[in-house]
């Protein structure tokens, strides 16, 4: 029986665009002995790269410091440029416990890695979910309010300096945010046939908790250049609580109000086996459903 401790990391940067300076923050991770790069998703629109990882914890913590160092050297925030709210180079590293680990131990390496980041390259650090500070810094968009080029003009301030550093960001690397949490957050897009980005962004707000939603969803209408119809792109931060098959449900249903069709939809990077079985059972109608009676889940165990 394998007692090791496995952790599980999405951090992202900020560049989804130059596929050279993507590759070298990827290499910091990839062959690091007892940490499995799962994928990364660089997003042109967003101008983001969503890295998955496990890993046991101390290699895992190394993957995650050098490669934060390896963002703040390859990307300047006074020049980045792109959809999704950001605040640094390497903008996020969240951690979820994975197997045979708790929260409590997901909690005190993330406190790890953040304060090895600000001791080895003068980059400021936010703690959110379980490690943040007070409760409204437990959400990445509270932190994030403003994105970089709003956050450095009142870092200063007591209600939004960093955590672990001066009450400034970093003149080219912003600033990073790490966490533990308990539950990761689900990407998942749903494509639309027009190219009517404010039918998109009225879903959107439909969606999305702050403006009358799910609570556990936070969402946008963007439009991909690379293909034709507009988007509505959710992350998706409890999908037991709102699973995938309510969410498309919903935007299919705002859709029709418009005479727009959806052409299919996207989930960006991995996701836990439960959730599809979710829209599975729901979807066919399943009646005393196991997840028992799919063959590969014994090669799991």
């Amino acid at each position: 029986m394998d007692n090791k401790k496995y952790i599980l990391a999405v951090p992202n940067f900020s560049d989804g665009r130059r596929t050279e300076v993507i590759e070298k923050i990827v290499d910091e991770v990839r062959g690091v002995e007892n940490v499995t790069l799962v994928s990364y998703e660089p997003e042109h629109d967003f101008n983001r790269t969503v890295v998955t990882l496990i890993g046991e914890p101390e290699p895992l913590k190394k993957a995650l410091v050098n490669m934060a160092a390896k963002s703040y050297e390859l990307i300047n925030m006074e020049e980045q440029k792109g959809t999704h709210p950001r605040i640094g180079a390497q903008d996020t590293i969240p951690l979820f416990p994975f197997k045979n680990i708790t929260l409590d131990e997901c909690k005190e390496l993330a406190e790890e890695i953040g304060t090895e980041i600000f001791e080895k390259n003068d980059v400021p650090v936010y703690f959110a979910g379980v490690n943040a500070r007070n409760e409204d810094r437990k959400a990445l968009s509270f932190i994030r309010k403003g994105q970089y080029e709003g956050l450095k003009l009142v870092a200063h301030t007591e209600e939004r300096r960093p955590d672990l550093g001066p009450a400034a960001l970093h003149p080219t690397a912003g600033a990073t945010i790490v966490s533990a949490d308990i539950e990761g957050l689900t990407a998942y897009n749903v494509f639309l046939d027009t190219e009517n980005l404010e039918i998109a962004k009225k879903i959107a707000r439909g969606v999305r908790g702050p403006s009358g939603g799910f609570s556990t969803i936070r969402s946008v209408g963007i439009k991909f250049p690379e293909r034709e119809g507009v988007v509505v792109s959710m992350n998706m931060f409890d999908c037991q609580k709102t699973p995938i098959y309510r969410a498309f449900n919903f935007v299919k249903q705002e859709a029709a109000r418009y005479g727009i069709a959806v052409t299919g939809s996207e989930l960006v990077g991995p996701v836990k086996l439960e959730y599809l079985l979710d829209s599975l059972e729901y979807f066919f109608g399943l009646e005393n459903f196991n997840k028992e009676q799919i063959l590969e889940t014994h090669l799991m165990k």
